[in-house]
Formats: C-alpha cells, structure tokens, sequence
C-alpha cells in the first residue's frame, strides 16, 4: 500500500475546534498525523476534510483494509509511522488493543460501554447493522425470515449474495460462532455453499446486483442501501433488518485508536475527539450518504432507520470478535470461500 498525498495543503487556522472537541492547545508549521484507515475513502474523506479545514492539521492517510492495516501495524511495531488506526471494524481494532494507549475517561463516556474497548484503548465512532437487502420485485420484507439461518435453505441461498473476504462479513460470522456454535456455523456456510450463493467482494456489489435483479437477497451493512439509492433512486432495493440478538443483525462499529508510539499524542487526541463531536456525529445522520449510526446520546439516526437501542442484543463484547478472527477466517476457507 502506498500513503495517499494529504487530503488538502491547508495553511495555519487560528480557530481550534467546536465547543466539546478537544483542541490541541498550539499552532505550529507542519503539523500532520498519519491515519491508517480501513474506513472507505468515499466515505469519510468529507470528514477528514472538515478536520483539517478546522484545525490546520493536515492527514497522511494510508488507505487499505482494516485487517490488513492491523496486521501491517503488528509487523511494525514500535516503528510504524501510524499515528492513529481508523478501522472498519472492532476485530481490527482488538487484533492491536496492546498497541494503542488508554484513551481519556472524557473521552470514553462520550459512548456506551457496548461500543468501546473494555480497557479504553479504542472506541466506537460509528455503528451499523447487519442486514439482508433484498429486491422488492422478488419479496415483501414482511415475508422474510427474522433469522439469519433460513437463508441458507436451497430457496434464498441460490439467489442469495455474499462478501466472504469482507470484514463485515467475517465478524458477522465470528458473531454466529459465539452465538450458535461452530458446528452449526460451519453447516450453514457449507449449506450456502452447497446451494449456489453468489459471491462479491464487497458490500456494494451485492446491493447493486440485487437492484440489477442478478440475484434477489444479500447480506450487507445496513448503510450501503442508501448509498445505492443516492446514484438509483427508483431502484427496487430495501433492508431487512432481522431480530434483535441475532448473529445476522450483528451491531457493530467503526472506530479509532491512537498508536502507543506516536510522537503526536496531542493532535492524534484531537482527532479523535474530533470523531465523537456533535459535528463529528451529526455527520453520519445528516450529512453522510451511508447513514451509518451516530454512537454519541442525543444523536437520532437518519429518517427511516430503527433506532439503535431496537436493534442491539449481542451478548458478548465486541473485543471478543478480534479473538475469534483467525478460527473464522479458517472456517470460511475450509468451506471453499477464499480468504
């Protein structure tokens, strides 16, 4: 992976960040950090922008997945050039827990404890839900199943999609081990596999294939819908969201970390303090075509989506998914979905 040049050549801001966003305390020429983020470039380059028009801190950013940026930060170690790690997803996040520093309590109760680490060293900046998306020329969300394991029946599987190399995919499944087992996992993903399930490499593909009528259902991020529907309005596309507690409607978060060795302490704080502002926040409900959730109180997710507290009902921490994470990529590859 190669850094991407800075977001913008921005000159020194005198303002400091909004009201509840930690500020730096200082100017200077050069100021930058370097962000490892597994977080899509569409996605959060307005969000970075933002910061660095409103700091003056200009971000190096390398782009890649949150699995692979994780283990590139472990290959370094005390020499990665990383200031912050911005992941996709907690098992990225928990996979280098011993490599980031205790982040302030102010900081942490900005967020429920569910989408934080349970020793601070990173926290959830925004959430989203697994679902199935599904054409709505092909069924009514009333009829579908509530329960991720229907899927798998010879009727959805075969016009069903999947991301088995995506992170959100792998932790939904390290999801279903906790909850349901191995061996009853392990059936489900032959029985997909067995069925004909098709495969994409992203959340994205499978929602534009099911607006495309190429297959009928898919399981997805809640949030990709919406940026399909921004480019095909009349597109026949919708989510169903399944039972709470259900490994299928996995709540799971985005989320930040600073790096143990960072040089930059003050300004990565300032980053991250950034994420979980009311801006920081407001941006997901308001601004963001995704809509992912904000994680922050106060905060309504975007017109038409449940609220978060309908929709949580995991029993386990999220930290748990980095320690399932190599059990499932071996399970998902034994199956015969390369990973």
């Amino acid at each position: 992976m190669k850094f991407r040049r800075p977001l913008a050549a921005i000159g020194i801001l005198a303002a400091g960040l909004m009201a509840g966003c930690g500020g730096s305390g200082s100017s200077s020429d050069n100021r930058s950090l370097t962000i490892y983020s597994g977080r899509e470039e569409e996605i959060v380059q307005p969000l970075f922008e933002t910061f660095e028009k409103q700091t003056g801190i200009t971000l190096d950013v390398r782009w890649g997945k949150s699995a692979e940026l994780a283990a590139q930060i472990a290959e370094e170690g005390d020499n990665s050039p990383a200031d912050v790690i911005f992941s996709q997803d907690a098992g990225a996040l928990g996979s280098v827990a011993s490599k980031l520093s205790a982040l302030p309590q102010t900081t942490l109760d900005r967020v429920p404890a569910t989408f934080r680490d349970g020793d601070g060293r990173w926290i959830g900046t925004s959430g989203r839900v697994r679902v199935v998306v599904y054409n709505t020329k092909a069924a009514s969300g009333a009829a579908l199943p509530d329960d991720v394991l229907a899927y798998s029946t010879p009727k959805y599987a075969s016009r069903m999609g999947i991301a088995p190399t995506n992170a959100s995919f792998q932790a939904f499944v390290s999801a279903m081990r906790i909850t349901h087992g191995d061996a009853r996992t392990k059936t489900w993903l032959t029985d997909l596999k067995n069925n004909g399930v098709k495969t994409f490499e992203s959340n994205r593909q499978i929602v534009e294939a099911v607006a495309a009528g190429e297959i009928d259902y898919g399981l997805v991020n809640h949030y990709y819908l919406a940026l399909v529907k921004a480019e095909q309005p009349d597109a026949p596309i919708a989510n169903k969201f399944l039972a709470a507690g259900d490994p299928g409607a996995l709540v799971n978060v985005a989320g930040v970390g600073i790096l143990a060795t960072t040089e930059r302490a003050k300004d990565a704080q300032t980053f991250v303090d950034f994420l979980l502002s009311d801006e920081g926040q407001r941006f997901y409900s308001t601004e963001a075509e995704e809509n992912e959730y904000p994680l922050v109180a106060g905060f309504d997710p975007a017109p038409g989506l449940p609220k978060l507290s309908e929709l949580v009902g995991e029993s386990f921490p999220l930290t748990r998914l980095a320690d399932e994470e190599k059990t499932t990529l071996e399970m998902i590859d034994e199956v015969g979905f390369t990973v």
